[in-house]
């Protein structure tokens, strides 16, 4: 393949300043820079790759960028692809170029209907923080990073580029190694690529900061000192680490509200009973039965599961524009973790099961006829409001472990159905539309997902296979093969956070979090019913990486005892690289407890 090399953002004397060497061998490139003027230059290398990929490729950057990577009709702005246009204001351009610590893996993919090329970077060089782009005719890497053509830090607006460049000295060469993958039309050709960038990093491993039943331990606690309040039982979704601010804030303090599950709710109260029963704490047990008590209770007048609970408020929708709207997967996670519980309690709890039964016929009904569940409900009259996006995927896994607790056929019909239409977004990478707050967008929970649904339907359905796995892949594309360098004097830094096994939340949301953990036994699963140990070793990487900045007493890394936040800063987005949220939430914390709590029943795994 034809490899330019190019150097910019320097004021040269001459071109013959420069002198160039490119040498090929399977799969790399390596190409050979000095610079032999008399005076130093700021500089930066391009190494650029030609592409055919015709009117409107597909492009990939793991955590990054799928496809054009916004719906047009999406209502969250950030980076989109349309071909020939370049706007500010939207967030839309023909070419886009990223520093390198945005990517989960730092490669670019493009692929048009004759085949692709994928070229790939180190994301910290001798030359700097290396960079990423794609444009309609080529990829590139640059080194140091470039953004183009500006740059995006979280907010629904478009700011300058960001850049940096590096000091040549007279007479100074470096020679830099670049993978290059000449690949077939087939879009899924990036996983035997990035499972061989994976393995590159293996070793060594993230070293926790504490094992599994500390995990637990701490987390149970965090999440009942924290997060637990009485009259009504709730988990409220958010504790600041400084609780002498925390009552003085007002609405930006602890967020008193509670989603029925999400970022909190029944699953996070489901893992604090399920430890509660095991260690025998009468309290975590009390407070776990009346969370899920006081969620079950009250029901919308459509029959389903209430969205957010506020204190000043009460029960309301879901986080939507629409008036009294109801998100899918919410409601779907609530039910499927009341499922959960119900199976896992030594006693009966009529309440959750009327409240189950009740969510699931109301899911039967609003079930299509291609078997699309719908994403947006109305909370009074029941009718749906939306079926956009994939959303309904979890009430898959819903109904399918309904029918394994429950015998009913008509949920094990309904899973198939939604299986078969939902399939399609796993296999042509375009799931989109898991959490409330970043509508249409591709994120790291639409792959957890549909991992979760479909080795669920797999149990009671076993032709599933291999939709499973490709939605394991998928998810995997958002998790961090490499350890981002983050400053000493940075809180990450001092702390020597490790980011590999982390999940990038979304091309929206450029954070680091925790949210994989909730498929911790399904990737297990995967990796026993494939006999491939990739999606193991996967969920082993996540939890080893949780396992970190779990606060181990009051004032640890500024947090009290328990605690874990929501975001690690790895990259300009949000914050700045190498500091945290200085928040607890209530999901972060209840993870980390329920996937201590399942690792520990599979003691064969070296977690």
């Amino acid at each position: 393949m034809q490899v330019n090399v190019s150097v910019e953002g320097a004021v040269l004397m001459a071109g013959a300043d420069w002198e160039f060497e490119t040498v090929e061998g399977k799969d790399e490139v390596r190409v050979r820079v000095r610079y032999d003027g008399t005076e130093a230059v700021d500089a930066r290398v391009r190494v650029e790759v030609p592409v055919s990929a015709g009117e409107h490729p597909h492009w990939l950057i793991p955590g990054l960028f799928y496809g054009d990577n916004r719906d047009p009709e999406c209502a969250r702005l950030y980076p989109r692809y349309a071909p020939g246009e370049v706007d500010a204001a939207t967030l839309v351009s023909d070419h886009w170029a990223f520093r390198a610590d945005r990517a989960a893996t730092p490669v670019v993919f493009a692929w048009g209907p004759e085949g692709g090329v994928a070229l790939e970077v180190e994301a910290n060089t001798p030359l700097g923080l290396s960079g990423l782009g794609f444009g309609p005719a080529s990829v590139w890497v640059s080194l140091p990073y470039r953004e183009e053509p500006f740059s995006y830090v979280g907010q629904p607006e478009a700011v300058a580029a960001l850049a940096e460049s590096y000091r040549w000295s007279p007479g100074e060469a470096h020679e830099l190694r670049l993978g290059l993958w000449k690949l077939p039309s087939d879009r899924t050709s990036y996983v035997p690529i990035l499972r061989r960038l994976r393995e590159r990093h293996a070793e060594p491993p993230v070293q926790p900061w504490v094992d599994l039943a500390e995990a637990a331990e701490l987390t149970s606690y965090g999440l009942w000192r924290w997060h637990y309040r009485e009259d009504p039982a709730v988990l409220i979704e958010t504790a600041l680490f400084d609780r002498e601010l925390a009552g003085d804030l007002g609405p930006r303090g602890d967020r008193l509200a509670m989603h029925v599950a999400w970022v909190s709710g029944i699953p996070y109260a489901h893992a604090l009973l399920r430890h509660g029963r095991r260690v025998n704490n009468p309290a975590y047990v009390s407070a776990g039965t009346a969370v899920i008590d006081t969620i079950t209770g009250t029901l919308t007048p459509a029959g389903t599961f209430w969205g957010c609970w506020y204190a000043e408020h009460g029960w309301r929708g879901s986080w939507t524009p629409v008036e009294r709207g109801l998100h899918a997967r919410t409601l779907a996670e609530a039910t499927l973790f009341t499922l959960r519980a119900m199976a896992a309690e030594p006693v009966e709890h009529p309440s959750w099961r009327a409240a189950a039964l009740s969510n699931l016929e109301f899911a039967l009904a609003a079930q299509d006829a291609e078997g699309n569940f719908g994403s947006m409900y109305h909370l009074d009259s029941g009718k749906v409001l939306s079926r956009r996006g994939a959303a309904g995927l979890t009430w898959v896994a819903a109904m399918a472990e309904a029918y394994e607790l429950l015998g009913d056929e008509r949920y094990r019909d309904a899973a198939r159905r939604g299986g078969g239409y939902y399939a399609s977004f796993v296999h042509e990478g375009t799931l989109c539309g898991a959490p409330e707050d970043v509508d249409l967008a591709p994120t790291s929970e639409d792959g957890y997902a549909a991992v979760i649904s479909y080795v669920a339907l797999h149990r009671i359905d076993p032709h599933w296979i291999s939709t499973a796995r490709a939605a394991a892949d998928w998810m995997l594309t958002f998790r961090y093969t490499y350890d981002v360098h983050f400053s000493p004097q940075t809180l990450l830094g001092a702390y020597n956070f490790r980011t590999r096994g982390a999940d990038q939340a979304s091309p929206s949301n450029q954070h680091l979090h925790n949210y994989g953990l909730i498929c911790t036994p399904e990737l297990v699963a995967l990796s026993a019913l494939t006999n491939d140990e990739t999606y193991a070793t996967a969920a082993v990487d996540h939890l080893r990486f949780a396992r970190q900045f779990v606060a181990r007493e009051d004032g640890d890394f500024n947090a009290r005892r328990g605690m874990v936040t929501e975001r690690y800063y790895h990259t300009t987005c949000f914050g700045p690289p190498g500091a945290v949220l200085t928040l607890s939430h209530s999901w972060c914390t209840g993870l980390l407890l329920l996937a201590s709590e399942q690792a520990l029943t599979l003691p064969s795994i070296n977690w």
